[in-house]
């Protein structure tokens, strides 16, 4: 390997301090929460009840939890096996550190692929040619203040699993180019999961995993760098084959870069959030990594991210000062507000394993938002069973609502708190520590969250109305002033207030949705008006919503209306009154 000197660091020492998942440099005590970083082996200790470590960082230990641990291994080949050719050369992208000439990249690079074709462009732009200096000191994942924050040397350590790609037959033979010596299959292997794993269809007959290794390449795309990179996966070096697999350093430090940058461009949070998923994803594209080790290097990221944002000393002389700086760049390069720039792009798409369903999941393509977050929120479980308690009460860590800030920056903390908590998945899947004085991070569900629309109540509660679109704050209140209960066919009366000045807005009855009325809204941000609930409506319970003219956006929390049956021929009744000087709109469906 080239030795190049950087301050006194060879490339050697950076390759394997990153491998080994250490941050390159130890950051000055200049913050509190440089000193106050997060304990990564108490937040994962949830993998405890699946294996146990022999307790001396030699890969060996004790099977917990055989049907877990097989899940695991299931899964990990089948991506593995099934990932596109693309998927395989962004995996290897996704495995690059940047080397002390500064030549090539790092995954604080490849998630910028998040913010879309052109802004993810500019900002790899921005970065090389010193114009983002507080954003790259910020996120690069060697020496970032928050990039490279938490290191997983520790945890991997203590948890001590073997990789996929390690021979669980000690008489193995290693491929040629492998360090013969340090990855020699005699000591460095899987064979305490032997019994787990003869047998099964994603094992050989001696209990190997079935994994393919992918080759070694270069990447001349020049998408993240000006040079061509030298793209490989490093199987058969010593800080891999004997750096425990759990949690993913790779991981990790994705995540720690990806939740950076939703924080700083929020308009983009759920497609940088998903790419950064995919980041994660790709160390089990190349084999070298679970699903179990990417779901705690997620727990790592988000609780990294959480300690600097609740830092009110680092998050007003870094965090918002890059955030200023990130933006103004991208607008002046784009020539245009962020909104509009965001508008005619192409966004992040992903296909990985050319539209094959994963064993009990989707293909996971990305097309769009809404694709993105439910991309996102199924690798937060990747399907396992549960092996907890299901229908626990919401458990957010302390902090984590300042992961919200950005996105809701109107809110408060106790309000950024319930969004969390309704829009964060159910308990009891593997690594939840829900019920503890820590929280639940594995159930934080930021993808949902910062792509959420919330009703701000008259007493100040925040209700989430809806997830997949764009981050929305309305504080309108639907009412019915006049009853909420309604024959088929006849008119409600209604009334908001809190709503947009001069807007005209749709009044949409669900289950099915169908227009039946709009209302304009007056200076004073009131409305009042009626409008007709179609004859054929089914009695029972139903909502109306109060959308903008394109119905993307709720303006209130819906009302709840009983519809009653409708007057058949005959059967006399009058449909309720229409207020004075009220006019009824067109029915539309």
């Amino acid at each position: 390997m080239r030795r190049t000197a950087l301050s006194g660091v060879t490339v050697a020492t950076v390759a394997t301090a990153l491998v080994l998942g250490t941050p390159l440099v130890a950051q000055a005590a200049t913050y509190p929460s440089d000193s106050a970083k997060p304990n990564l082996i108490a937040l994962l200790n949830g993998y405890d009840q699946y294996w146990t470590s022999a307790g001396k960082n030699d890969l060996h230990g004790t099977v917990d939890d055989p049907a877990t641990l097989a899940t695991n291994d299931q899964l990990t080949s089948w991506i593995n096996q099934h990932a596109t050719p693309a998927q395989q050369f962004r995996a290897l992208q996704d495995a690059e550190y940047d080397n002390a000439t500064h030549t090539a990249y790092d995954q604080s690079f490849t998630v910028s692929q998040g913010l879309g074709d052109v802004l993810s462009g500019l900002f790899v732009q921005g970065r090389q040619s010193g114009a983002l200096p507080l954003t790259n000191a910020l996120i690069n994942s060697s020496t970032g203040t928050s990039g490279a924050y938490v290191g997983t040397g520790d945890a991997k350590a203590h948890f001590s699993y073997p990789r996929p790609y390690l021979p669980t037959d000690p008489t193995a033979t290693l491929p040629a180019g492998d360090d013969q010596v340090n990855c020699n299959p005699a000591t460095v292997n899987a064979s305490s999961l032997t019994a787990n794993r003869v047998g099964k269809a994603w094992a050989d007959a001696k209990g190997n995993l079935m994994i393919t290794r992918v080759p070694a390449t270069t990447d001349t795309t020049h998408e993240f760098s000006p040079n061509d990179v030298a793209l490989d996966a490093s199987y058969g070096q010593q800080g891999i084959c004997k750096g425990g697999s759990y949690p993913s350093g790779h991981a990790t430090t994705a995540y720690q870069a990806g939740i950076t940058l939703a924080t700083l461009v929020p308009e983009l949070a759920p497609e940088i959030l998903a790419r950064t998923s995919e980041a994660g994803n790709d160390r089990i594209v190349l084999g070298v990594h679970y699903p179990l080790d990417i779901m705690g290097g997620r727990i790592d990221g988000e609780a990294a991210l959480a300690a600097r944002w609740s830092d009110e000393q680092y998050r007003t002389q870094v965090l918002e000062p890059a955030r200023a700086e990130l933006v103004g760049y991208l607008q002046a390069k784009c020539g245009g507000t962020l909104a509009s720039c965001i508008a005619a792009e192409k966004r992040y798409t992903d296909d990985p394993y050319g539209g094959q369903a994963m064993p009990g999941g989707t293909a996971q393509v990305v097309t769009d938002r809404a694709s993105a977050v439910t991309v996102y929120r199924e690798r937060m479980t990747y399907g396992f069973p549960r092996t907890g308690v299901a229908g626990q009460a919401p458990s957010v860590p302390a902090g984590a609502s300042d992961l919200l800030r950005t996105a809701f920056p109107t809110l408060t903390d106790a309000q950024r708190t319930a969004v969390l908590a309704q829009t964060e998945i159910d308990s009891g899947y593997p690594l939840d520590q829900t019920g503890s004085a820590a929280g639940s991070w594995e159930r934080l569900d930021l993808a949902a969250a910062t792509s959420a629309t919330v009703a701000i109540a008259s007493d100040g509660t925040a209700k989430v109305l809806s997830t997949g679109g764009t981050a929305t704050v309305v504080s309108g209140v639907l009412t019915a002033p006049q009853g909420t209960t309604v024959q088929a066919g006849s008119a409600i009366a209604l009334r908001g207030t809190g709503l947009p000045a001069g807007a005209t807005l749709r009044v949409v009855l669900r289950s099915d949705p169908v227009t039946v009325g709009t209302l304009t809204v007056a200076a004073d941000g009131t409305a009042t008006g009626s409008v007709t609930i179609p004859a054929t409506t089914p009695a029972g319970t139903h909502t109306l919503d109060l959308v903008d003219a394109s119905g993307a956006s709720a303006l209130a929390a819906p009302l709840g209306i009983t519809v009653t049956a409708a007057v058949t021929a005959g059967g006399g009744g009058a449909a309720g009154a229409v207020p004075a000087g009220v006019h009824l709109p067109v029915v539309s469906g």
